[in-house]
């Protein structure tokens, strides 16, 4: 699959950076770094060097060479990066030359494939270095580097060698079956068997689930009608991305935008503004639709029938419309992570604001309470009236005003701390089984080690087999047994053992971008 034995080129830094990376590994990389590079590159010299780049016979840009020799490096092979600050023309330019030097054009990931195919790096940490480029937010990082740490080679390491203890003593057996010798009795390597299948599925239970933090967190602005909260997610977001107006209800969609916050990045999502009917249409018809599932209802009324085609009237359309935009808002913030209450602080009468608070589905640790429109108001005014929601609420309201930006920086870092604190919290919930370790200080820490799906499904593979060979030892089986317990460590060897099959390789790196 992976050809080690020529020399590959790639540009490893953003498209949209101003300083270029070009990174070359294999046999043929301080040749070829010396052909472009001026003063030549030292021979069986690692470290950084600077002068400049050959673009082509007329052209030359100042650069930095850093060498790292085999098997010293990333890869295990020579590995030259050449950091050059300037546009991608030139890169390219650069490249072609490279390329017509007989270098050959890494493929996805091939890099990271080959400081794992040269035993740099077992699998799970080849896995997670695409985990750590493809990250964004602080969450996924820090779940990506847990398993570069290789904390799950140490664990799946301990698992197989409990596996190949009680196998060789179960294949003693079957090997001296005519002697009247006994290596270990079916009670015993039952017990074995059960810890085994135990710390597999404390595994599983303790670890942070990939998929769990790679869908971004959706946060809603909720609210009244006019109560701020298109202004407030343009101001939020630093651009116009929804429709701003005097008029009511000039929101109809859900509108949905990426922001980026300090720790994380997010889904802001502005709606319709919310009516109290609006929550009771909701409710009455995701009832009916659960009790007739999705039947027709049958009245005892027989249809009229008429020569004239019902005719919808501005009116109606525009009832339905609202019904529509408010059932798809009620859905939106019942699904949402966190929810960014809008209240408006100018207003003289808040009472329908009240009622909406009771009926958003949302509980006090989703739930961020914002006084729009502050700008409205004097000062003194402001602070009464802020005082007036936090007591009518119960809530302690964030002063804001998208005219202005008055309080959204402290709203930005309200939603993400709010996100992180879910996630940690949804981290500390599914891990209840998880170890404790002794930290220096004395205290006790929670460790989780992070899988993807591919690692989950060995572990659940390597259980079932653990589970068919405690069935076939309770038998009397043992050969079937010994079988099944080498199915088990073949299930657990395949989370970061070399003899791994090529397809399953494939399938890991190719979702790597080019140049890592």
């Amino acid at each position: 699959m992976y050809e080690l034995n020529d020399t590959i080129v790639a540009v490893s830094s953003p498209t949209s950076d101003n300083r270029v990376i070009i990174r070359i590994t294999g046999p043929d990389t301080v040749d070829k770094a010396s052909q472009i590079f001026r003063p030549p590159v030292p021979e069986n010299k690692a470290g950084l060097a600077a002068g400049s780049v050959l673009i082509d016979s007329e052209l030359k840009v100042d650069a930095k060479l850093y060498l790292f020799l085999a098997p010293h490096s990333y890869t295990g092979d020579d590995v030259a990066e050449i950091h050059i600050c300037t546009n991608p023309s030139i890169a390219e330019v650069l490249m072609s030359s490279l390329l017509g030097k007989g270098l050959r054009m890494a493929g996805p990931g091939e890099f990271t494939a080959r400081a794992y195919l040269n035993g740099k790096i077992d699998l799970a940490q080849a896995e997670a270095v695409n985990e750590i480029i493809t990250s964004s937010n602080e969450i996924q990082l820090a779940a990506a580097e847990k398993l570069l740490g290789g904390r799950l080679a140490e664990t799946t390491a301990k698992t197989l060698c409990s596996i190949m203890d009680c196998l060789s003593l179960i294949e003693a057996g079957l090997d001296f079956s005519g002697e009247d010798i006994e290596f270990i009795t079916g009670p015993d390597a039952i017990e074995r068997l059960v810890e085994i299948r135990g710390e597999l599925e404390r595994l599983l239970a303790a670890s942070c689930r990939y998929e769990s933090v790679i869908d971004l967190p959706a946060v809603g602005i909720a609210g009244v009608a006019n109560a701020g909260k298109s202004s407030l997610l343009n101001r939020l977001l630093g651009r116009a991305r929804s429709i701003v107006s005097a008029q009511r209800k000039t929101t109809r969609d859900v509108l949905t935008a990426p922001l980026m916050l300090t720790h994380c990045q997010c889904v802001l999502f502005d709606c319709a503004g919310l009516t109290r009917e609006s929550y009771i249409v909701n409710r009455v018809s995701n009832h009916e639709s659960r009790t007739t599932n999705h039947e027709p209802r049958i009245t005892n009324h027989e249809p009229r029938i008429t020569n004239h085609e019902p005719r919808i009237t501005n009116h109606e359309s525009r009832t339905i419309l609202d019904e529509l935009a408010q059932q798809a808002a009620v859905e939106s913030l019942a699904k949402a992570s966190v929810v960014v209450f809008c209240v408006d602080i100018s207003k003289a009468d808040w009472s329908e604001d009240a009622a909406i608070r009771k009926l958003i589905f949302s509980a006090e640790s989703r739930f961020i309470a914002v006084a729009t429109k502050s700008d409205l108001l004097c000062e003194d005014v402001s602070a009464n009236r802020l005082a007036e929601l936090n007591e009518l609420f119960d809530a302690d309201f964030l002063a804001t005003s998208a005219k202005t930006g008055a309080g959204t920086e402290l709203l930005r870092e309200a939603i993400d701390k709010k996100i992180i604190e879910l996630a940690t919290a949804g981290v500390k919930k599914n891990t209840r089984y998880a170890s404790l370790h002794r930290t220096p200080d004395g205290g006790d820490t929670l460790h989780e080690i992070a899988l993807t799906a591919r690692h989950k499904r060995c572990c659940t593979e390597a259980i079932e087999n653990i589970d068919e060979s405690i069935s076939e030892l309770k038998a009397g089986n043992d050969e079937v047994t010994a079988m099944m317990l080498r199915a088990a460590y073949r299930a657990i060897s395949n989370i970061e053992q070399h003899s791994i099959d090529e397809q399953v390789l494939e399938r890991i790196f190719q979702r790597f971008c080019i140049g890592k």
